[in-house]
């Protein structure tokens, strides 16, 4: 009886693991799916998506707005859009002093929906690298997702050397212009709007799953996640077509690429709001072509 009862074990063992992993799968696509809808209320209320903000250098501020003026980047802008408001206001109205431990707070604070079940629980992890603008902290919150930042890595704005922002408010004061390079959605100091995406919003990605070293989800020691996530432009939530889709492996570190831990695939968000998962095995032309917002090359 007890064989018998061992051998029911291990058959019925597999399946379980795959209807929890679906149910994972799911949850994880549920988290991504709230994610592009907020970028699509945020269009709706400042007429382009989420700016991909300056720099690692700085985390977001509440009081400078969403356009170029928005040293935070996507995963700090969209904060309002999710239910999170109170967590983007923390800081409001106070001086760059006052700010600092209120934007520490918010950076050591994590938000369920930017982590995927299947990799990790939602918590902050051992934080490697501080943001110019706010107090120390010794754990900061993560993401597992990553905007389009297109075909190109391109450049970003190497924004640093003070800890008060309005030194861009000078008079004058000329940003830095990566339209150029930026064939992606959201990318350094963007404002894409979604007249810009010609080849369709149906057709181009805006968030993903992004490529992770299965050694390292949670000690921090990948360059691509030891970040606070409401900084500004940074490999930690910015990815570009890389390697098309990959999936996390032990031993392989890869800075530009979409992936996942999920079996078969990784859930990648369009910027018409649908989310689909899509196999590892997508050509990578295809791939291609989704990451970029107008180069006519127009893939289903």
């Amino acid at each position: 009886m007890i064989a018998i009862i061992g051998v029911l074990v291990a058959l019925l063992l597999p399946a379980v693991q795959a209807a929890r992993e679906a149910a994972r799968r799911t949850q994880c696509a549920n988290h991504l799916k709230q994610l592009a809808l907020g970028t699509l209320l945020h269009v709706d209320t400042h007429q382009h998506l989420p700016t991909g903000g300056w720099s690692w250098y700085w985390t977001g501020d509440p009081d400078r707005g969403f356009d170029k003026r928005q040293p935070g980047g996507w995963s700090f802008t969209v904060l309002p859009f999710v239910e999170q408001r109170p967590l983007f206001e923390l800081g409001a109205g106070k001086s760059v002093a006052g700010k600092k431990p209120e934007f520490s707070r918010r950076n050591s604070t994590p938000v369920g929906l930017f982590y995927c079940p299947t990799r990790r629980p939602p918590r902050a992890l051992p934080n490697v690298h501080q943001t110019v603008n706010a107090d120390p902290v010794t754990s900061a919150a993560r993401t597992d997702y990553a905007a389009n930042s297109g075909t190109d890595q391109g450049a970003w704005w190497n924004a640093s050397g003070t800890d008060d922002p309005s030194f861009a408010d000078a008079p004058g004061f000329a940003y830095p212009d990566f339209h150029s390079t930026g064939t992606g959605v959201i990318y350094s100091i963007s404002t894409v709007k979604l007249r810009d995406i010609t080849d369709g919003t149906s057709h181009t990605y805006v968030l993903g799953e992004k490529y992770l070293n299965a050694d390292n989800y949670t000690n921090s020691q990948e360059g691509t996640d030891n970040n606070a996530v409401y900084s500004g432009f940074d490999w930690d939530w910015q990815r570009w077509h890389g390697n098309g889709l990959v999936r996390d492996r032990k031993g392989l570190s890869d800075w530009l690429s979409f992936g996942g831990p999920h079996p078969g695939g990784a859930n990648m968000a369009f910027c018409d709001g649908s989310v689909r998962h899509i196999p590892f095995s997508i050509d990578k032309t295809t791939h291609t072509n989704h990451c970029h917002k107008s180069d006519g090359n127009v893939s289903n």
